[in-house]
């Protein structure tokens, strides 16, 4: 079923007085078929007011567009007990980047290199007619592709990929902010007014900024969007759990050597998971994510196949 939002302007008035007005204002709708009374009252929620006294629309144009998380508008059921179910009540959405010889992931960090430890010729010799395997070996940086980092990426002495909690990388409620259109090559970071929205207490947040486009090609380097220092300490504060991003990196690499993202965020014990793509496919609300590495011990970064189940 297609998705379906509304543009418009405002003008709020309130029963004791005062006004509130928004110009080009879009609001998540249920349906498609909703008159003006009733996206007002949509508004009113969405925006949380008390004692409105009126609410007028100007140019309202109801658009065939991907929701973006307004409150107050989604799914009635709660999504676990879906996923509690049969396989057949999920469906699930692959939010990782393949890996190949010669990937570049991150400008500067050297591409993975696959060589063949057995082939499937010199296999045969080795059982009987007609089997054979293949053995590869893969040589790569923990940075590749879509990676997860533990504390240990971070802090000597913070847990490192063996002494995660599978518990927190496993099955966590999703709340995905759909960004691709909330911020500019001027305006890269992504502030804390912008997440205020969502209760994120124990979920994985994950934003979606739409740089995944350019995942393996030169452009993909520079210009990528990041989390500011102020929406870090919100995350933290508001209890998430995991924090992804589908850009370059959590941090500015273009403001010298700082990461206050990776810093604040590690140290907080929240798992942090770069290079994401798709995440334009999964509903704000809704789904469950999983990115879980191989439990190496001595080692913060590795990648992971990320994925969602968003119930059918």
């Amino acid at each position: 079923m297609p998705d379906y939002r509304a543009h418009f302007d405002f003008q709020i008035s309130f029963a004791n007085g005062g006004e509130l007005a928004g110009t080009g204002f879009r609001l998540d709708l249920p349906s498609a078929d909703l008159d003006e009374a009733a996206i007002g009252r949509l508004l009113v929620r969405h925006l949380g007011l008390a004692l409105v006294d009126s609410v007028e629309l100007r140019g309202l144009r109801i658009v065939e567009e991907a929701h973006r998380g307004s409150r107050g508008i989604g799914r009635t059921t709660d999504p676990s007990t879906k996923l509690r179910g049969t396989a057949a009540a999920t469906r699930v959405v692959d939010l990782s980047h393949p890996i190949r010889a010669g990937l570049i992931t991150y400008p500067g960090l050297p591409a993975p290199a696959i060589t063949p430890h057995l082939t499937r010729e010199d296999s045969r010799a080795r059982y009987a007619p007609g089997t054979e395997f293949a053995m590869d070996v893969i040589h790569m940086i923990g940075n590749t592709g879509t990676y997860l980092d533990s504390p240990f990426h971070r802090y000597a002495d913070g847990a490192d990929l063996a002494a995660l909690d599978l518990s927190t990388l496993v099955g966590l409620r999703a709340e995905v902010f759909h960004l691709d259109d909330a911020w500019t090559p001027e305006r890269r970071g992504i502030r804390a007014e912008t997440l205020l929205d969502r209760d994120v207490r124990g979920a994985a947040v994950l934003l979606h900024t739409g740089w995944d486009r350019w995942f393996g090609q030169p452009e993909y380097g520079t210009g990528s969007p990041f989390l500011t220092e102020d929406a870090v300490r919100h995350l933290i504060g508001a209890g998430a759990a995991l924090v992804g991003i589908d850009a370059l990196n959590i941090d500015d690499t273009e403001s010298g050597g700082e990461r206050p993202a990776h810093s604040l965020l590690l140290d907080a014990g929240i798992h942090v998971v770069e290079h994401l793509t798709n995440l334009g496919a999964l509903p704000p609300s809704g789904a469950r994510f999983t990115a879980a590495p191989p439990a190496v011990e001595g080692f913060g970064t590795f990648p992971v196949r990320a994925f969602a189940e968003v119930p059918a």
